[in-house]
């Protein structure tokens, strides 16, 4: 979990008025709800808005501006991985320009449909330099990316079509070497619990379970 306080603070609370306006019809405004909030820390953060009612996708184009700007390291940590060809080509392309790309999903998903979809598109990063991780139970819903161990992302956001095009989110990308590296060390942890998945491991499912996975990912643009 986290504490967001300073100037940041104001960005939740514009989404949480912009959706009290849409639901009721009240207009949440003046330093009753906005008071002037100073900094409190050396993070720089911006909170970002996404849904439906965007003009455009802002957490799917951070993620891409993120990738493409990394240097030496990406981590990735989500519950839900059903990355769009854009997402998967951003991510293979950093990996193949020598950014190490670390991935960790659940072993066991809470969604099937969804990790099933998931698994029949794993081998397009797999195969192309990008790490990918299986973590043990509990079921982990971590949603955390982190590049060059100074800049990280955090929020509700999923790496699925759902969440990046269709659900209200909101994250926070944070500019800090320190906060990032603390996150970094975090992901780490999790690594040396989980199982590197190989490409060996996905050429030998089993027939019937590549052709179930292979149907749910027909699914994958409504998951």
């Amino acid at each position: 979990h986290f504490r967001l306080e300073g100037p940041v603070v104001r960005h939740l609370a514009q989404a949480f008025a912009d959706d009290w306006q849409f639901t009721t019809g009240e207009s949440l405004d003046g330093d009753a709800w906005f008071p002037r909030l100073e900094p409190q820390g050396p993070v720089q953060a911006r909170g970002i808005t996404d849904g439906p009612d965007e003009d455009f996708e802002k957490a799917r184009l951070v993620v891409l501006g993120a990738l493409a700007c990394a240097h030496t390291s990406v981590q990735i940590v989500t519950p839900y991985f059903l990355p769009d060809s854009g997402l998967i080509t951003a991510l293979t392309v950093a990996a193949m320009r020598g950014v190490q790309v670390d991935i960790v999903l659940p072993a066991v998903n809470n969604q099937a449909l969804v990790h099933w979809a998931a698994t029949a598109q794993l081998w397009q990063v797999v195969k192309r330099g990008c790490r990918v991780y299986y973590g043990p139970p509990p079921f982990d819903h971590t949603k955390l990316m982190v590049v060059d161990r100074g800049w990280a992302l955090i929020g509700s956001s999923n790496w699925d079509p759902r969440s990046l095009r269709l659900n209200f989110e909101f994250d926070v990308e944070c500019y800090d070497e320190r906060l990032a590296d603390s996150l970094s060390h975090l992901v780490e942890r999790k690594l040396a619990a989980a199982r590197e998945i190989s490409a060996h491991d996905l050429d030998n499912r089993s027939l019937p379970v590549r052709l179930r996975d292979g149907i749910a990912r027909l699914a994958a643009p409504y998951l």
